[in-house]
């Protein structure tokens, strides 16, 4: 019986491309993770998938021409915190309407382009869900140089985005620059966005930037020990994904990504089960 599930847990790993794949994976999850973290305590969950959509039309743009797709990504990022900064800015309407303005507008453009080429479904679903199993070793290495730049930013700019958090006002009166370390939130999720689109797909990171922040909140309340949790919680949803994709023929990132929201609701139905016991008593 051990042996039996040993072959189970091991054999997949035996191959590179599924240690490739498992390493990316815990690669995005640390990243999207600090990051995540931010992103639920602030509310700001439409936000990610806006930014995981908006990067489309510079995927699809760089696709079609050949191009390099982290590049084109990294434009359509670009345009899409330029174009909500602007907008924010230069208007009276609100953040949430002008992200909602720009995550239509751009999703549009991109299916618009890719489906000017004739091969929309297969270039499409190539775009949005990625392929883990292909992850080659350059990948990793920009997958790699992105989690440290998110950690040294998640460091460095640890206080202001906690401030941000608790209240924007008094972030703005201890000079803490609010709108400044916004802006550089909205950097970090592209950053995730741009750098995994390939590991986990465009459609498939918000998974990650929402799913295990939010299930340590669930468990956490310290910022660190979330961010912690966090981590931890989305490592195990990469593993778990990976086996179960492995020995049941589904979709690598679709697998992992359902693992990670169904992790959530486990430890919410615990945590809720905890709470009702506790109150009996």
């Amino acid at each position: 019986m051990v042996e039996v599930m040993a072959d189970l847990l091991l054999e997949p790993f035996r191959y590179g491309f599924m240690r490739n794949a498992l390493a990316a994976g815990l690669l995005t999850v640390i990243a999207s993770s600090l990051v995540g973290t931010w992103v639920v305590m602030r509310g700001l969950a439409f936000i990610g998938d806006a930014l995981a959509h908006g990067v489309l039309p510079g995927i699809a743009i760089a696709y079609l021409l050949g191009g390099n797709l982290l590049l084109g990504a990294a434009f359509g990022a670009a345009v899409m915190v330029g174009g909500i900064s602007l907008v924010t800015a230069r208007s009276r309407i609100g953040e949430d309407t002008a992200i909602g303005l720009l995550f239509v507008g751009m999703l549009a453009l991109g299916v618009a382009i890719i489906s000017a080429r004739g091969a929309y479904a297969g270039d499409l679903t190539t775009i949005l869900f990625g392929d883990p199993l292909g992850v080659r070793t350059d990948a990793l290495w920009t997958l790699l140089a992105a989690t440290v730049v998110t950690v040294i930013v998640s460091v460095v700019a640890y206080r202001p985005f906690l401030a941000l958090t608790a209240d924007r006002a008094k972030a703005a009166t201890l000079g803490m620059r609010p709108g400044l370390a916004h802006i550089v939130m909205l950097a970090l999720v592209a950053v995730v966005v741009v750098t995994s689109f390939r590991s986990v797909g465009t459609l498939l990171v918000f998974a990650f930037l929402i799913a295990p922040p939010a299930t340590a909140v669930l468990v956490a309340r310290r910022v660190p020990v979330v961010m912690l949790a966090a981590i931890g919680f989305g490592s195990l949803a990469v593993l778990v994904g990976l086996l179960l994709s492995y020995h049941l023929a589904t979709a690598t990132a679709a697998t992992i990504a359902g693992v990670s929201v169904l992790g959530f609701f486990v430890v919410l139905a615990a945590t809720s089960l905890s709470g009702s016991s506790r109150t009996a008593r």
